[in-house]
């Protein structure tokens, strides 16, 4: 499992001209599910994304995780993070997920996600988004569990 995570200042998903999930200060994650993934990972993938501390402390620091920081997560699903890129010119996508696994997957993260006491929001998995940010920092992590 894949997670792509920036920190914004507000994040929207729009599907068919309609807003479907919109954030305010927090982090937008783009999560890639892969062949072999299973719930364990989307948990652990889910501890580290709300425990990753990236927000700044009284001392600019990066030191706060997103619920210490009052923010809130936005969840996009995004196959293309599990693209093959190392060889050619055309990616392959022979380690994503199959569609099932892939929206039970992401469907499980959300449900998870939401046990906190945050606001979550999401995209809609398999739909064609536009995805607006404005990013804070900027900063951008990339998580492999």
């Amino acid at each position: 499992m894949i997670g792509l995570i920036q920190r914004v200042k507000r994040a929207s998903v729009v599907v068919n001209s309609t807003t479907v999930g919109e954030i305010q200060q927090g982090i937008l994650l783009f999560l890639a599910v892969e062949k072999n993934d299973e719930k364990s990972k989307a948990q652990k993938l889910c501890d580290k994304v709300l425990n990753y501390r990236i927000f700044a402390d009284d001392d600019g620091k990066m030191n706060l995780n997103l619920k210490q920081a009052g923010g809130e997560l936005l969840v996009v699903s995004q196959f293309t993070l599990a693209a093959d890129t190392k060889k050619g010119n055309r990616p392959s996508f022979s380690s994503a997920a199959d569609p099932a696994l892939g929206r039970d997957m992401y469907e499980y993260f959300i449900k998870i996600a939401k046990q906190g006491e945050m606001t979550i929001a999401s995209g809609e998995y398999g739909a064609d988004m536009q995805v607006f940010l404005v990013n804070n920092g900027p900063a951008t992590f990339l998580l492999k569990v």
